[in-house]
């Protein structure tokens, strides 16, 4: 947020003629509207942010009795013996899948498919030396209630579906307002230029009033501008709206994740799944409207391990029977820090050899670099390294946040004649002054732009009326 640029007139119009200066002007009033207006949807994503990041050190905390072995042992038990023990703890709905340990102090997680649960899951954590059920909660896809709480709350505010627009506004308009600080403050006109990198990464200290608070806000914005950049992509791309279009372009160019086959050899599909996907390791483990299916025989999930670590498949990983007759089992590794690996085969227990395999190495960049972004973007790529990177961002946003509305503050008029609670905003009118060329290459741009992210669009729309109709309104007064 910059001071309304020179060369107005006393109605605070532009005088000037059309020239390349009036992108900046175009800017300062852009960033300085956006600013105001987003910065309470990017204070509560960094404050909302900032929670989740500590999710797993709060889960040790809440849960450790259930996530913790009380002793590490030399040798784990079966996997048959802890379903067992499961099982005979908790008997209600079916078996969905296991998680093996992936430390040796960790519980193996037996996961059930609980029909009055719905879309969450009860695991059962079982001491894999002792084959002691440790305790049980209310999962959603892995994670405990605490995570998922702190997940919602910064996805959409325990507000459901409705709640995500808040989100997707905040990560639409991010990456704006960083763009444009950056433009601004690397080719501000006035004050200091930045001749050197000191000038561009420090504040000048010996600045006061509102020329200090803009150093502190713009060098932060500076410091943090990667990291900010990457929140804000790698949130639009399991948005509501713009990760839509984030699918149709990995539809486009093919860049998903490789499916499992889990068909076994010579089968026939089911006549529901014929001719479509089988995917027998996705979701709950195929419950749906059918009668509940039999637990499996759980010393067949010794065997399934026992084939997939055959196969090279090491570290923690995750066991799904089969959906039905016609498929196969799928092993599936679960190590999200890196180095990655989700490394996944299907087994045959029947003939004890895997019957189809994919390979990390295998994805395509885009699927790639979708998963890892999604896994740094929530703090789990790189440990506590990645933990405190990322809190370091939250707690940065919010500085540049309250930067941003303290100078608002401190360019109020103060003459008794003429003063106001806050400062004025930029002068209207500035795409006047922009040439010809960025008006026709801009134009279909920012169109292009809207339409790849919907809630940008729609609050660049919502600003640019509540403008008009302020003008107007000053327009009526004046006349």
């Amino acid at each position: 947020m910059e001071a309304a640029p020179t060369g107005q007139s006393s109605a605070g119009q532009p005088t000037a003629g059309r020239s390349w200066q009036g992108i900046r002007a175009l800017l300062v009033r852009l960033h300085f509207y956006a600013g105001v207006f987003v910065a309470p949807f990017l204070l509560v994503a960094a404050l909302t942010g900032l929670a989740y990041t500590f999710a797993p050190q709060l889960d040790q905390l809440v849960y450790g009795d259930q996530l913790r072995v009380a002793q590490v042992g030399d040798q784990p038990r079966p996997l048959s013996e802890q379903i067992a023990a499961a099982r005979a703890a908790h008997p209600e709905g079916t078996l969905s899948s296991v998680i093996t340990p992936a430390e040796p102090e960790d519980t193996t997680r037996v996961v059930l498919s609980v029909p009055e649960l719905g879309e969450k899951q009860r695991t059962v954590f079982v001491d894999p030396y002792t084959a002691k059920v440790r305790g049980e909660l209310t999962t959603s896809w892995g994670s405990t209630p605490l995570t998922t709480w702190l997940g919602d709350l910064h996805k959409n505010l325990q507000l459901g579906e409705t709640g995500r627009l808040y989100s997707e506004v905040a990560a639409s308009w991010l990456w704006v307002l960083v763009a444009g600080g950056l433009v601004l403050w690397l080719g501000r006109s006035r004050g200091r230029r930045a001749k050197s990198a000191r000038g561009v990464l420090l504040p000048d200290r010996t600045a006061r009033g509102v020329r200090r608070t803009r150093g502190f806000h713009a060098a932060t914005g500076v410091w943090l501008a990667l990291g900010l950049l990457f929140l804000s992509a790698t949130g639009l791309t399991w948005s509501q709206y713009s990760g839509e279009r984030f699918g149709q372009l990995l539809d486009a160019a093919k860049g998903h994740a490789p499916k499992l086959d889990t068909l076994l050899p010579g089968a026939q599909p089911p006549a529901e799944e014929a001719g479509g996907e089988h995917a027998g390791h996705a979701g709950h483990g195929g419950h749906g409207g059918h009668a509940e299916p039999a637990d499996p025989d759980p010393a067949a999930f010794d065997a399934a391990l026992a084939t997939a670590r055959r196969t090279g498949l090491g570290g923690t990983v995750q066991l799904t029977p089969p959906a039905d007759a016609s498929s196969a089992w799928v092993v599936a590794q679960k190590d999200n820090v890196w180095p990655v690996h989700y490394d996944q085969v299907a087994v045959d227990i029947a003939k004890g050899e895997v019957t189809a395999h994919t390979h990390w190495a295998d994805y395509p960049l885009l699927a790639k670099l979708t998963k890892l972004g999604v896994q740094g973007h929530m703090g789990v790529l790189f440990g506590i390294a990645n933990q405190i990177v990322l809190a370091a961002v939250a707690l940065g946003l919010i500085l540049i946040t309250f930067w941003g509305y303290r100078m608002w503050w401190q360019r109020r008029p103060t003459r008794e004649d003429r003063s106001a609670l806050l400062g004025k905003a930029p002068a209207r009118g500035t795409w006047r002054r922009l040439p010809l060329p960025a008006l026709v290459i801009g134009i279909p741009a920012v169109a292009a732009l809207c339409w790849a992210l919907p809630v940008l669009g729609c609050t660049l729309l919502a600003f640019l009326a509540v403008d008009v109709i302020v003008g107007l309104v000053r327009r009526g007064r004046t006349a």
